[in-house]
């Protein structure tokens, strides 16, 4: 990619698109907005508490590990585990790749890694790499809803199995998997066997309790919880043995080399402590959001199918909605000139005209998978927003069908 003629076409494009009256973001799954507080937070660290080096023996070191210590005090109690077991990335797929390649690297025999059809790309991607380093990948199918089948689950555990990676809830569908029947699956099968759970999308949404769970690695990233970017966490139970993955100077910590992210780190904290004192309240707005959405949407749209399960079994956050006879990247730049911003199928093959893999492994048909729209609500949103969103869908979906040679209607 040559950034400069790219950056010529952007400014152009943003040029042509204009400033919309009113905005909604929906693309939380990418990158979202953040808790002041959160920011506020950073300022602080960036300015003063956490400008030092955490590992250097001066006034300003020791401040920034200050701010990092107390961070993980609460990462750690909202996560129920103990602070020597959280490990620092900076990025939820820095610590899915951790968890999954330092395992392995770990490993002295066993050969064979467990996850489930739907997982994200970042679990996908450093499996399939292993699998070229002799490693054996085993990808279990999951029903319409994208619920994991536990008896081939349990079917595919044996005495060379290392690690069984499934998220508790799907980034992509929403789907709640019953976390503790799979851990309990794995466990009575071989207790050597090691459980990963991608818990990004879970965390600060669902009820989640690593010490109860029974897991042995989780990850986390801080974007997801309405902090910022540049902050991630692997919990590793104490006793389980990984080896880094990249290499250089070590600060406070042996598995990751460089220097924290404490700005971020202290904004992760902030935006996980927000989360949980409000654990009752934004959840449930963000479901009610949800089923406002699904519903108006679905009733006002034509042609349109929810991806995913209804309910108490979906994440309060997650809709995702094919409308047929629509490609989903129109929609996206339709909805864009509307002010209303979000993403095309799978989030990170969203540039790639292939169709999600978790729209496929739930039996979506090829053109059910390109016509899907992914949306994440959030505390931030009101219902004068949501409403504002399914108006724009009626009409974006109305407009692009009459530009298609297939008539149909909105």
């Amino acid at each position: 990619m040559m950034f400069s003629d790219m950056s010529r076409d952007v400014t152009a494009l943003l040029k042509s698109h204009g400033v919309p009256e009113r905005e909604v973001y929906l693309d939380s799954e990418n990158s979202g907005m953040v808790f002041p507080q959160a920011l506020e937070a950073m300022q602080r660290a960036y300015t003063g508490s956490g400008m030092g080096h955490p590992s250097i023996t001066h006034r300003k070191g020791w401040e920034a590990y200050e701010t990092l210590y107390q961070s993980t005090l609460v990462l750690a109690d909202a996560m129920h585990c103990k602070t020597d077991e959280i490990a620092y990335t900076h990025s939820g797929t820095e610590a899915n790749n951790l968890a999954i390649t330092g395992l392995a690297l770990a490993a002295k025999t066993r050969k064979k890694i467990v996850i489930s059809s739907i997982e994200h790309l970042s679990v996908v991607f450093p499996a399939e790499q292993l699998a070229q380093a002799g490693f054996r990948v085993v990808k279990i199918p999951v029903d319409r809803d994208g619920f994991v089948n536990m008896d081939a689950l349990a079917g595919q555990l044996d005495k060379d199995t290392l690690l069984v990676s499934i998220a508790p809830v799907n980034h992509e569908i929403g789907a709640i998997q019953d976390t503790r029947a799979i851990v309990d699956i794995v466990k009575d099968k071989d207790t050597e066997i090691k459980v990963h759970l991608d818990a990004r999308d879970a965390f600060s949404k669902i009820p989640l309790d690593l010490e109860k769970s029974g897991a042995d690695l989780a990850s986390f990233s801080s974007h997801k919880v309405y902090g910022p970017k540049g902050a991630g966490a692997l919990y590793i139970r104490e006793g389980i043995e990984l080896k880094p993955i990249i290499h250089g100077q070590l600060s406070t910590q042996k598995l990751w080399a460089g220097i924290e992210n404490i700005p971020a780190i202290a904004g992760f904290a902030t935006a996980v402590s927000l989360m949980q004192e409000h654990a009752d309240e934004y959840p449930a707005h963000m479901a009610w959001l949800r089923d406002r959405l699904i519903t108006g949407i679905t009733e006002t749209v034509s042609q349109t199918l929810l991806n995913g399960p209804a309910g108490r079994r979906r994440a309060p956050d997650n809709v995702n909605i094919s409308f047929l006879n629509c490609e989903g990247e129109a929609l996206t730049v339709e909805m864009s000139l509307k002010g209303v911003y979000v993403s095309s199928g799978s989030a990170c093959t969203s540039r790639v005209l292939e169709p999600s893999h978790v729209l496929l492994a739930i039996h979506r048909k090829y053109e059910e998978a390109h016509g899907s729209i992914l949306m994440k609500t959030t505390p931030f949103h009101t219902q004068e927003d949501i409403e504002y969103v399914i108006l724009c869908f009626g009409e974006a979906a109305k407009r692009i069908r009459s530009m298609s040679p297939f008539k149909t209607g909105g």
